[in-house]
């Protein structure tokens, strides 16, 4: 009675996501030169994308609107249409971007899949996760797909029943403590921890690391291992 069905983040765990936000944040800092000091662009646009998270969600969407947003805000409405026009560009572009694997995926996926239930967990905007799972090349590795507005307990706990399986015999492998690592070990669940270079500032948390059912490896290669571990945890 060990681990049966693994959930599996996407942004930062199976492919490139958080760098392509960070650049695209420091191209939207340099269009606002003109006007804004760039440490007061990158405070405001948190606050403001913080405010957004519960009209928006999450994704390069809501993203968006909130540098057009923030960029009326603080230049007093004097930003032109040139320069919203070129945000709204830099959305276009993080949104056509390629999906970019990191190293050891495909094999990681292939060992993980051999005796359990792979399901994608990923939140974000429908579409657009969608589309990235289609172009990724690992989509026929997943049982399910789940693109879910928020990643808590409960939310867990509701795909969970859809798959006919019990936290106890689940573990979750992605980047995010806070979304990926914390809500399935208070629900019950084990977590596989992979971090990723870059952390988005909302998705920082901490955990008890001495959880008899938490795992950190340096890299998703490294995953399979670590669920063989924690299977002797389950029960």
């Amino acid at each position: 009675m060990g681990i049966e069905v693994i959930g599996v983040d996407a942004d930062d765990t199976l492919w490139h996501s958080e760098g392509h936000f960070a650049v695209t944040e420091q191209r939207y800092v340099e269009l606002l030169e003109p006007w804004v000091d760039g440490d007061d662009v990158h405070q405001a646009l948190l606050a403001t994308e913080r405010r957004n998270l519960a009209v928006f969600g999450y994704g390069v969407k809501g993203f968006t609107l909130s540098m057009i947003e923030t960029a009326l805000t603080l230049t007093g409405n004097r930003v032109g249409g040139e320069q919203i026009e070129r945000i709204i560009e830099m959305g276009k572009e993080l949104m056509s971007h390629p999906v970019e694997l990191l190293d050891g995926v495909a094999d990681a996926l292939g060992e993980l899949g051999d005796g359990h239930r792979l399901v994608l967990i990923t939140k974000g905007d429908l579409f657009h996760q969608e589309s990235k799972v289609a172009a990724s090349g690992v989509a026929e590795l997943f049982e399910a797909v789940e693109v879910v507005a928020e990643k808590d307990p409960a939310t867990y706990a509701r795909v969970l029943t859809r798959l006919g399986s019990r936290p106890a015999r689940f573990c979750m492998i992605g980047n995010s403590v806070k979304s990926d690592i914390a809500p399935v070990l208070e629900l019950g669940g084990a977590g596989v921890h992979v971090p990723y270079h870059v952390t988005w500032e909302f998705e920082r948390a901490e955990v008890d690391e001495s959880h008899p059912r938490l795992a950190r490896v340096r890299e998703i290669r490294e995953a399979p291992a670590a669920v063989a571990a924690l299977s002797g945890t389950a029960t």
